[in-house]
Parts: structure tokens; sequence; C-alpha cells
């Protein structure tokens, strides 16, 4: 029983090393999240930071900034959500279904 504990042990070190990598390299990649068929493109990163947001000229129309706040947060809201499909495509395969509470 002691040899078990002692495995499990090392596992679940082992895999907290595994997450603890997986996190921080999800610092250094970039996801670009868009709207209006590109005018607007947001770029994130795999920590929700938003770095870049970049607007095209014919985004822009001094009578109707409501569209281009809009378009701002259209492109805000997919890619963060492209960061949590990132998220859990790279943390979630090394839980491999282990329905871990608090974890995705």
């Amino acid at each position: 029983m002691r040899g078990n504990m002692n495995n499990m042990m090392k596992q679940m070190q082992k895999m907290q090393k595994q997450m603890a990598k997986a996190q921080e390299d999800l610092k250094e990649q970039i996801v670009e999240g868009t709207a209006g068929g590109g005018v607007v493109t947001v770029k994130s990163t795999g920590h929700k930071e938003i770095v870049e947001i970049n607007i095209k000229e014919e985004a822009v129309d001094p009578d109707d900034i409501e569209m281009l706040q809009d378009l701002v947060l259209a492109a805000v809201n997919d890619a963060l959500t492209k960061v949590d499909e990132l998220t859990n495509k790279q943390l979630g395969s090394l839980t491999k279904g282990m329905n871990l509470p608090g974890m995705f």
C-alpha cells in the first residue's frame, strides 16, 4: 500500500510540474480574434493579456462610433474565447479527463 501511495505522489508531482510548464508556455502564445471580416483584430496572450488591437481605416465612421465599439468588443471576446480553447487543449490534455475540481 505504501508503494502505491509513493508512486501516486510522484505522479502528482510530475503532473504539477507539467501543468506549471504548460501554464508558463501559455504566456508566450498569441491568439488573434477578429470581427467585421477582419477590419478589427485583437491579439491576446494565453494569459488573457491583450497585447495588440488593429483597426482598419474602413471600420472608422465618425457618425457610427457604436459600430466600432461593437466590433472591438466582438474581436476581444473572440480572442478570449480562443485563449480558453487553447488553454483547455493544452492543460486539459494533462489531466486526461480526471475531472478534478476547479480544473477546466
